[in-house]
């Protein structure tokens, strides 16, 4: 029986319905104390003194001795970033509404939150600056002494010469400021951890998403302990989306305190906590230019971003503006030249990072809005101006250097009209126009860049009672990985999926692994299982041979037998025999590329600017599908994520006072099940050469497709009205206020 592409239900999921799961929050260390933080109320401020009022209460007076949390992505750029130093607690000033300020460690967590409303720190205001443009102004407030106009870095890539000479002669131009709106990622489970140090090694058990990368910042950067000494793990994990990959002030003071008392820490955040100290999502504003010939193909792309980095540099925070967008700038069309300019940002908010499809969303985003324009501007059709410039042509180079090995572009244009019945859109407009509605369609595509970090592990251990175990060092928070790894492995092995148990997040039991984050897992993690599975068939080759009084180039490997001649061995009779453990660390850098059509309708009430989501169709090319049914859930979270920014989630904060104004559940809008309409999803992929399961990645797919589908929609149903631009969120009163713009527009005219 063949496993891969078989629509298994998640076997996890038994125990998430039944209350079985086990996460942070459900275990407790034998004599643990609890920890709360006091955190700064100021989103810029000078600290005066700390008054700790007695007990267990640590500044970073307290932690000098310790080292900075590193920033730990590279980004190649002329002049290097300006990266400031950033303790663990807050040293002399705070720089944004959340920055912890003492470390409070108590008997419960009751007494460690009476303990840290006991603390008092006396603060001298100074003026915050929120907004990123404003932050570059000549007289902006500094947030840093060493970092001149607030400025970390500038980031620049491609042929500038050739964007110019090709905009200069391009029969259409179209230009638009876009700004790509920040979000509070807000996961079901918060952050959560225990601190434990026994037997001069550090222990820290927590809800995260790539342990060893986390254990290796710990271990090299703050405690400057070989990395032996450092484990760190993960239970199951409520939600991430590339959030919890970093390493967090909190993740070090627990290890800290815990070393210092001698006993374990632990620590859970409160969800208004999670608003002001967790890292947040996106947040830049671009102007981009598209150039095009008379016939509508594509000539030059020109992007000129500034993006915010909030207060401190977070770990993974510059590739979210650089490396990430950069290469899926162009999406899947042809477009000779492309010029990217970046300036990062340093204002007095929460830190960005990554976050599902950290950088790659904005790409596709802006390039689809100047696609609608030139379209709307110059007389072309949606969809057509999208086929007659799509790659068809592989492997393509695109201008900024990615190489596309495939796909087929053009033809899910084609299947996502017929998905959606596109040629019946005007019965339907006319339809809600009977109602005093107005109906829009907006049809978009995306191309996902997916690999994140190059290279994984993957282990197979044999165990005496014919169980295999399987670990890998890629990390589900949600994905279904217990599921789909044994699949894989099923088929290779010719066992059962129940005859693997799945180990991961454990620095301790797995040996490497560049864990969660840019739809890695199956490309990378399932590449190194199908080495692994290859050589530890391999191994036993020599044993079967024997045992099959055969040669050994006479043996072939098929269901899980060694075969010759007629004769068989089971692989688990052969493990008897031999150790067929094996482990490998697969080699891989190359990235694969998700793409698809979607196709939105949207019914628009001109009176309150109110926007209902009617109809989601699109046409997704992910590859070989190891489990399709777990593809479309991972999709279907992504779309959800990538419509509550299009319609809902707007962070606000304040510009005089820096203070989060959408600092809770109430004032900001996540997406409902009742805000989303069926997501009707076709799955018809080419599969890839990349990897040997010919997989591409799915996770963050969704959050590419959805923002510019929607608000092409909304767009085109407001285009009879004047209404030519809305960034996102669009919220009633963004479409209401557009409508009435225009209207004043078309008076004064």
């Amino acid at each position: 029986m063949t496993f891969i592409g078989q629509s298994a239900r998640r076997v996890e999921d038994e125990r998430f319905l039944t209350g079985l799961g086990i996460f942070v929050e459900d275990v407790d260390a034998p004599g643990q104390l609890w920890a709360h933080v006091v955190r700064s109320p100021h989103a810029h401020a000078e600290i005066l003194s700390i008054e700790t009022g007695g007990g267990m209460v640590f500044t970073y007076a307290d932690i000098e001795d310790i080292g900075l949390l590193p920033c730990a992505t590279a980004v190649a750029m002329e002049a290097p970033m300006k990266v400031p130093a950033r303790p663990a607690l807050a040293r002399g000033r705070v720089r944004h509404v959340g920055d912890p300020v003492a470390f409070v460690v108590a008997e419960s967590r009751a007494a460690a939150r009476d303990a840290a409303e006991r603390v008092v720190v006396a603060y001298r205001p100074l003026p915050p600056v929120v907004d990123a443009v404003a932050a570059l102004a000549p007289r902006a407030p500094l947030l840093w002494d060493d970092v001149p106009g607030n400025l970390s870095f500038r980031f620049q890539k491609g042929d500038v010469g050739a964007v110019r000479a090709a905009l200069a002669g391009a029969a259409h131009v179209v230009e638009l400021e876009l700004i790509n709106n920040r979000l509070i990622i807000a996961p079901t489970e918060t952050r959560a951890a225990i601190g434990r140090y026994e037997d001069g090694v550090f222990d820290l058990f927590v809800t995260a998403a790539s342990v060893h990368a986390i254990r290796d910042q710990l271990a090299k950067a703050i405690f400057r302990v070989p990395t032996d000494q450092v484990r760190v793990s993960a239970p199951d994990v409520g939600g991430g989306f590339g959030i919890k990959n970093c390493l967090y002030p909190e993740w070090v003071l627990l290890l800290w305190a815990a070393r210092k008392l001698g006993r374990p820490v632990k620590w859970v955040e409160e969800r208004a906590e999670d608003f002001v100290s967790t890292a947040q999502g996106r947040d830049n504003i671009t102007t981009a230019r598209l150039g095009l010939d008379e016939d509508g193909r594509f000539l030059a792309l020109d992007v000129s971003t500034v993006a915010n980095l909030g207060a401190y540099m977070s770990g993974g925070g510059p590739g979210s503006s650089t490396n990430a967008p950069a290469n899926a700038m162009g999406s899947g069309y042809v477009i000779p030249a492309i010029a990217m300019d970046v300036r990062a940002v340093y204002t007095n908010t929460v830190p960005i990072d990554a976050y599902r499809g950290a950088g790659k969303p904005e790409a596709n985003y802006l390039l689809e809005r100047l696609i609608d324009l030139a379209a709307r501007r110059h007389g072309f059709d949606p969809a057509d101006l999208r086929r007659r410039n799509m790659i068809s042509v592989f492997p393509y180079t695109k201008a900024l250097g990615s190489v596309v090995d495939g796909g087929r572009f053009a033809l899910a244009v084609d299947d996502a009209e017929a998905l959606a019945d596109r040629s019946g859109f005007a019965a339907r407009r006319a339809a809600s126009e009977n109602l005093g509605l107005l109906r829009g369609i907006g049809l978009c595509c995306f191309l996902e860049t997916a690999r994140g970090a190059p290279n994984e592990g993957a282990e197979l251990r044999f165990l005496a009672g014919g169980q295999v175990e399987i670990r890998v060092g890629t990390q589900s928070n949600g994905q279904g990985h217990e599921t789909t790894y044994p699949q894989i492995a099923a088929d290779l092995l010719g066992l059962p999926p129940g005859a693997f148990r799945y180990i991961q997040a454990d620095t301790f039991d797995v040996r490497a692994g560049n864990g969660h984050g840019g739809a890695r897992s199956m490309h990378m993690g399932g590449a190194a299982l199908t080495k692994a599975a290859r050589e530890a068939i391999a191994k036993g080759i020599e044993v079967a041979a024997r045992l099959l009084q055969a040669g050994a180039e006479e043996i072939r490997f098929e269901a899980g037998h060694y075969i010759a001649d007629g004769r068989s061995v089971a692989l688990l009779d052969v493990a008897r025999e031999v150790s067929l453990d094996t482990y490998v660390w697969n080699l891989l850098d190359v990235i694969t590329f998700p793409n698809g059509c979607h196709i939105a309708e949207v019914e628009v009430d001109p009176e309150t600017g109110f926007v209902r989501l009617d109809r989601y169709h699109g046409v997704d090319d992910y590859g070989t599908l190891i489990n399709p049914m777990l593809t479309l859930g991972q999709v279907h979270g992504g779309l959800a994520q990538g419509i509550g920014q299009a319609l809902f989630e707007h962070t606000v904060y304040d510009e005089n006072s820096g203070q989060l104004l959408s600092g809770s559940l109430m004032d900001y809008a996540l997406p409902r099940a009742g805000d989303l309409p069926d997501l009707e999803i076709l799955l018809n992929g080419t599969p890839t050469k990349a990897n040997p399961l010919g997989v591409k990645g799915a996770g963050q797919a969704g959050a590419m497709a959805a923002p510019q589908t929607a608000i092409a929609a909304i767009l085109d149903a407001l285009a009879p009205l004047g209404v030519v631009h809305i960034d996102m969120p669009a919220t009633p009163e963004r479409v209401w206020r557009a409508i009435q713009d225009a209207k004043k527009k078309e008076i004064g005219a």
